[in-house]
């Protein structure tokens, strides 16, 4: 069977940080990536950092911007300029929040999740960001939700929270979302791992085709 655009299961690498974790995204091809510009994390990387790491993306890959909580104009200014291509909200922003950054941008933004229960699920679905990404906690933790849950989805979603080389393929497989998130599945020691990140990639574009 060959992969289309309707059965294609996206992959995002996020959290990248060094030229090297770049380099293997490169040799990739994943359909996005991500920058994470929240301080309190320990992936942070700085606005002139991102710009250098950017340069080195190949152009056919998204850079996707990771936020917590920042002002709508400085997310805004990001996308404007070019330096990353969609927005992903990872803290409490709300609809008032995602109308006033539609205001000062028309770039796609993804809003995130936490899943614990039915209510999350039913937020996502009613959420007017163009994706919504599915996690457990507060991201890049490693930590699996009750993906039975994902029973109540009724648009396209990304899928986040304990994914790893080794079980994406069954989970992706199972529950074709429109795309899966990685960044602590494919970390050795805290640091992307590119051997970790191609076998992800392969058992992804594996169960497309399935």
């Amino acid at each position: 069977m060959y992969q289309t655009e309707e059965n294609k299961i996206r992959i995002k690498l996020c959290g990248l940080t060094r030229p090297s974790d770049i380099e293997a995204a490169n040799s990739l091809s994943p359909d996005y990536i991500g920058f994470v510009f929240a301080k309190e994390s320990r992936r942070y990387v700085s606005l002139e950092r991102v710009k250098g790491l950017k340069e080195l993306l190949h152009p056919d890959i998204l850079a996707v911007g990771v936020f917590v909580d920042e002002e709508p104009e400085e997310v805004a200014a990001l996308l404007t300029a070019g330096v990353i291509d969609l927005a992903q909200l990872h803290g409490k922003e709300d609809e008032a929040y995602i109308g006033r950054l539609r205001a000062l941008t028309e770039k796609p933004l993804i809003k995130a999740f936490s899943v614990r229960g039915t209510a999350d699920i039913e937020k996502a679905c009613e959420c007017s960001a163009d994706f919504v990404l599915l996690d457990a906690g507060d991201g890049g933790t490693g930590t699996a939700f009750d993906r039975e849950l994902l029973t109540g989805m009724n648009r396209p979603y990304f899928l986040a929270g304990g994914l790893t080389p080794s079980n994406v393929g069954e989970i992706a497989g199972r529950w074709r979302p429109y795309g899966v998130d990685v960044s602590s599945g494919i970390e050795t020691d805290g640091r992307k791992d590119a051997e970790k990140m191609r076998a992800f990639a392969e058992n992804v574009r594996k169960c497309s085709f399935l």
